[in-house]
This record gives C-alpha cells, sequence and structure tokens, in this order.
C-alpha cells in the first residue's frame, strides 16, 4: 500500500518520479502527487485517481515542474477519504513530507498543533509531520535535526520523505516499521518504498534499517542510527529478474498465472537432486533443524492459506506437531510458544506488518529467556526484505516479480518451497520413511508438467466462468488438504470480481452452510483423487439434493461426470500430497476469467494493496 519515490540529481527528476509512481502501481492506490523544489519554492500537484491523472496534469505545464529534487506518493486512504486535498505531499510553510504508514497518535499532536495556531487542509495524519517538522526546523534550522527531534514524538509504522526549499540539495528520509530503499546512482540518489521503482535509473541499492535516518544528497549518502553515523552494504540487482513487462498478455495476473510451472520448477531445483535433496541446501543449519520439536506457522491472506496447508504436510509427514496462525490475531493472544518451536513467517513481500510484529514480538519472549531453542524462517520472494534480514533462516522461493494484486505465482512456490522444508527436517529429523521420501522426490519432478497440465484447461474454464458473471455469492469446498484451497479459491474470487464468496471444509455443509444453497448459488468443489474422496461425494449429494449447482474440479479417475447441475472440469490425476498446488491454477483461472467478464480491474482491484505495511 502507498508507494514513495524522491530523486535528488543534476538532471530534471520529474520524470523519474512519475515513472516511479507507475511502476509502483502494484501497490495499490486511490491518488498521486508530487512535489519539487524550483526557484525557491515548492511546486506541487495532487490527482485522485490513477497516476496517469497525474502525468496528465504535469505534461499541461511541464517546465513548472521541472527541478532537481522532489518527493512524490500513491496515496492509499487511511485517515481521510480519497480526495485532492488529501493526497500527498502534504505541505506545511517551506516543507513537504510524503510517508507511508500510520502515525497512530495523531489526534494528540494535531490538537496541539491547531492550539498553537497550525492551519491543517486535510484529514490526514501525515500533514501532522509536515507541521512538527517545520515547527522544530524554526527551532533549529537544519533539516536532519528537526526530522530527528520529531521522530520519537510519532507513534506508529512509517517512512519519511522530507523536503525543504531551504535545502535544495537535501533529501531526508526515514525508515521505522515500513520499508525504504535508497537507490544510489552516479551522482544522483533516489528514494523509494519498493526498489522496483528505480530500476530505470539504477541497479544499486542500499537498504534502511529499522530506525534508520538518511540525508540523502546528489553525491553522498549518510545513514544515522540511534545519532551515531553507520554504514549500510550497497547491493547490486540484476534488473533482468525483476522484469515486469506483461508481455503477449492482457493482465499481469493471467501472465503470473502462466509462469508458474517455470516458477516453480526454479524453486523446486534449489534443493532437490534427481534422487534427493542437495546436501547444500540448508545444509548450515541442519544441527538446530534437528532440535525442533515444534513449528509453528505465521502469516496473512493467501500466506496463510500455504501456511495451512504446510501444517497437513509437516504433521502427516513428519509428524511434528504444527499450529498455524494468522499474524495478526497470534501476537495479540498472549500465545503460548514452547520450546524448541521453528517459527515460520510466511510472507510474498518480506514487509507485512503484522508478520513482521508477530515475529518481533516473539523474539523479544526469547531474548528474555521466557522461550528457548526459538528458531525463526522466513519464507520470502523478496531476498532484501526485512523479513528476510530478521529471521535466523531465509527459504527463498523463486516467483520473480509478482504485479498483480491477487497472488498467483508467489502462492505456489510457497507451497514448493514449504515442501522441501517438510523434507528437509524428514530428513534431518529421520522422521521420513525413505519410500515416502523417494516417492515425494520424484514427484516433485513432474510437478512442473502438471502444472502445465492444468493451465491446458484454460478454455474450458474461460467457458464455465460464463455461468458465475451475475452470481452474487459462490461456495467452494475440499476436504482435507484441499480445504486450505478452496479458502483461497473464495478468496480470488471475492478479490477481483466482488463476488462474495467462502471457502468451507466439506464436512461443514451440515453445520451452516448448507442453509445458503439453492438454485442461484454457485458450489465449486475440489475433487482430486484421493483418500477422502469418497466423504466429498457425499458432501455433493448433499447439495444436488438442495438444488445446488456444482462445479466440480475432478480427477480424471474419479468417475464423477457432469449433468444438468454439475459442471465438471477433469484435471490429470496427481500424487495427494501435492495436489494443492496443481489444484490451485484452475481457481485461478475460474477467478480470473469471471474478473474479466464482470469489467473489474482485473490487477488492481478496489481497497486491496499488494503489500500490507500497516496494521
Amino acid at each position: 500500500m502507498c508507494g514513495i519515490v524522491g530523486a535528488v540529481a543534476e538532471r530534471n527528476i520529474s520524470n523519474i518520479l512519475l515513472e516511479g509512481l507507475k511502476r509502483l502501481e502494484y501497490r495499490g492506490y486511490d491518488s498521486a502527487g508530487l512535489t519539487v523544489i524550483r526557484d525557491c519554492e515548492l511546486h506541487r500537484e495532487r490527482q485522485v485517481g490513477k497516476v496517469q491523472a497525474l502525468v496528465n496534469a504535469v505534461d499541461q505545464n511541464a517546465t513548472f515542474y521541472e527541478g532537481h529534487i522532489g518527493i512524490a506518493h500513491t496515496r492509499w486512504a487511511t485517515h481521510g477519504e480519497p480526495a485532492q486535498h488529501n493526497a500527498h505531499p502534504h505541505v506545511s510553510g517551506k516543507v513537504a513530507v510524503v510517508h507511508n504508514g500510520i502515525v497512530e497518535n495523531y489526534g494528540i499532536l494535531k490538537d496541539e498543533l491547531l492550539k498553537k495556531g497550525y492551519v491543517f487542509t486535510s484529514e490526514t495524519d501525515t500533514e501532522v509531520v509536515a507541521h512538527l517538522v517545520a515547527e522544530a526546523y524554526e527551532q533549529s534550522h537544519n533539516l536532519f535535526k528537526a526530522v530527528e527531534q520529531v521522530i520519537p514524538r510519532l507513534q506508529g509504522a512509517f517512512a519519511l520523505g522530507v523536503l525543504h526549499v531551504d535545502n535544495p540539495d537535501k533529501l531526508i528520509t526515514v525508515r521505522l516499521g515500513s520499508p525504504l530503499v535508497i537507490g544510489v546512482g552516479i551522482g544522483e540518489n533516489f528514494i523509494a518504498s519498493d526498489q522496483l521503482a528505480l530500476l530505470p535509473v539504477t541497479n544499486r541499492f542500499m537498504y534502511l534499517e529499522e530506525g534508520d535516518i538518511a540525508i540523502v544528497k546528489r553525491d553522498s549518502i549518510a545513514v544515522f542510527a540511534n545519532g551515531v553515523r553507520v554504514e549500510r552494504a550497497v547491493n547490486e540487482l540484476d534488473a533482468k529478474q525483476h522484469n515486469a513487462d506483461k508481455g503477449e498478455f492482457k493482465h499481469y495476473m493471467l501472465k503470473e498465472i502462466y509462469e508458474q510451472p517455470d516458477a516453480v520448477a526454479r524453486t523446486i531445483a534449489m534443493g532437490v537432486t534427481a534422487t534427493g535433496l542437495k546436501p547444500e541446501f540448508l545444509e548450515r543449519h541442519n544441527k538446530t533443524l534437528a532440535a525442533i520439536h515444534h513449528i509453528q506457522i505465521l502469516a496473512c491472506g493467501t500466506s496463510y492459506h500455504a501456511g495451512m496447508v504446510a501444517k497437513y504436510w509437516f504433521e502427516s509427514l513428519t509428524r511434528l506437531p504444527c499450529a498455524i496462525d494468522i499474524a495478526s490475531e497470534f501476537r495479540y493472544r498472549s500465545p503460548v510458544v514452547v520450546d524448541n518451536t521453528l517459527m515460520i513467517c510466511i510472507s510474498q513481500s518480506g514487509e507485512t506488518a503484522d508478520t513482521l510484529s508477530a515475529l518481533r514480538d516473539i523474539q523479544r519472549r526469547s531474548q528474555n529467556n521466557e522461550v528457548a531453542g526459538l528458531l525463526s524462517l522466513a519464507l520470502c520472494n523478496v531476498a532484501t526484505s526485512s523479513l528476510v534480514r530478521e529471521t535466523d533462516i531465509f527459504l527463498p522461493t523463486h516467483a520473480g516479480v509478482e504485479i498483480g494484486v491477487a497472488s498467483t505465482k508467489a502462492f505456489t512456490t510457497q507451497l514448493a518451497a514449504l515442501m522441501l522444508l517438510v523434507l528437509k527436517i524428514g530428513q534431518v529429523q529421520q522422521r521420513m520413511a525413505q519410500v515416502d521420501f523417494a516417492k515425494l522426490i520424484a514427484e516433485l519432478h513432474n510437478l512442473p508438467g502438471q502444472l502445465y497440465n492444468s493451465l491446458a484447461l484454460d478454455a474450458a474454464i474461460e467457458q464455465l466462468s460464463e455461468k458465475f458473471e451475475n452470481k452474487k455469492s459462490a461456495l467452494f469446498l475440499g476436504r482435507g488438504v484441499q480445504f486450505p484451497i478452496a479458502l483461497e479459491g473464495a478468496l480470488k474470487l471475492k478479490e477481483i470480481s466482488y463476488i462474495h464468496a467462502e471457502g468451507y471444509a466439506a464436512g461443514e455443509l451440515k453445520h451452516g452452510p448448507l442453509a445458503l444453497v439453492d438454485k442461484d448459488m454457485p458450489i465449486v468443489v475440489l475433487a482430486p483423487k484421493d483418500s477422502m474422496l469418497d466423504k466429498l461425494k457425499a458432501n455433493m449429494q448433499e447439495v444436488h439434493a438442495r438444488h445446488g449447482e456444482l462445479f466440480v474440479f475432478a480427477g480424471e479417475t474419479t468417475q464423477i461426470s457432469s449433468d444438468e447441475r454439475q459442471h465438471v472440469i477433469h484435471v490429470p490425476d496427481v500424487y495427494e500430497p501435492l495436489a494443492p498446488i496443481v489444484y490451485s491454477v484452475p481457481l485461478q483461472l475460474l477467478s480470473y476469467h469471471v474478473a474479466v467478464m464482470r469489467g473489474t480491474d482485473v490487477d488492481q482491484p478496489r481497497n486491496l494493496a499488494k503489500s500490507v505495511t500497516v496494521e
């Protein structure tokens, strides 16, 4: 959510700011704006809606917005409705501020400022920051010190970019709970909430740590932590691996669905040989993984569903007890974490605020000797993220850049990586029979091909999706390890088509959702050839008896066939533990085609953000 871009250079930077905002559109936003310093004045433009509206407004008076230093922002509304006066940057006198995150105590601070005569033109928490910095600057006439003085007064999580007209060569940036990177150029430097925004101008990045404040000038970068200057490494990225081109596809989401066989193959290849696990896979963690007695998984949204699948895998394949929690609930329920727990944190971006906060809470308890033998692991698609830096073990997915807000390839690569972890722990703890271990290794090699087979169902799924176009609600049913996939399928449909959808364990039908079943309620069923099939068929009969309309993704050998109220698409049979990965793809395609038919914004659904960096 929200995006920050800033630049200080010898050349005009307005186009750099605008291009950066375009590349951050995937994060979710409702307005956009920029400010540059030109002729000793702040020149600001803000627009509600897409970044293109801001581009058009700037183009009408391009010279007015030329400058060598500036900041820009895409806003996702938290305090105050989506409106031009609430859009960033916010200004107080000669100060301009862009801000990601939330200032939780803004109400108290705003009351103080109002009593001092400050005038507010927005309903945002950000304008409080601008006024506080302006006030502090009047005392010190030092922009860095002014920002440094204000930060302790702000409660919450945030990233800031700050300009002052009297400092036309200096950009101050702060990272506290919300991601921020510095792009390092030659005779020019940049800031952004995501390195993707800056790849057109640099592939060298400095990642700020929690609490860092930096002074960014054209020819220098100075980073301070707790008032002391510190060094932060500069990392070089391969820009080819961060390609965000849609290519021949109409939407990023469809492109990313079709990239899944290759992405899963890359993820599997990091850990698997022809006959087993690579000796070097997580090798340096063998001893600590062998000492684990319990597994706790923390995640949100789609990543939570991946964790639910992993719970089935860990317990059925290794007999290790495994708990799975929504991160935003876990940290507030006084959870009991037993000794020798592996804490697995799953996040596509590695910046999910709730997951990070839950991890930090447990790490503090470990440091206070409340939990012994705690081991933390980040399952993440971004190697430079906060989650990766703050955990003991990094298990990467190899999804590549995912632009579509509704996650697809990030989900299936998470599942593939989690299966590798199950195999690794099963191996080092000698908890898996060799025959099961060998079978899983062999079937993992077949998995990319099975994903290609599921993509071949696209045309049939598109035709089926026509029956959903005018529906208002849908149920998704699965049993056993397919239950989390039913939840994920329902989430995908509601995210991008705005149809209300719920996922249920099929055995729960009689405990409530059966009351919803009628001739207008589509029921999507996941029916692979597995140990739960006979039970599932009985659940389907319950729906049939109430005149419900079934849409079944069934294994080829299940002997489930179509009739007037039952529409069946046969999915090639797949080894039961890996079936959740394969069955995810048809549900993604179903949601995609329904959304296209309903005319919604597939890649940037309303009110949602790709990376949720505030609670």
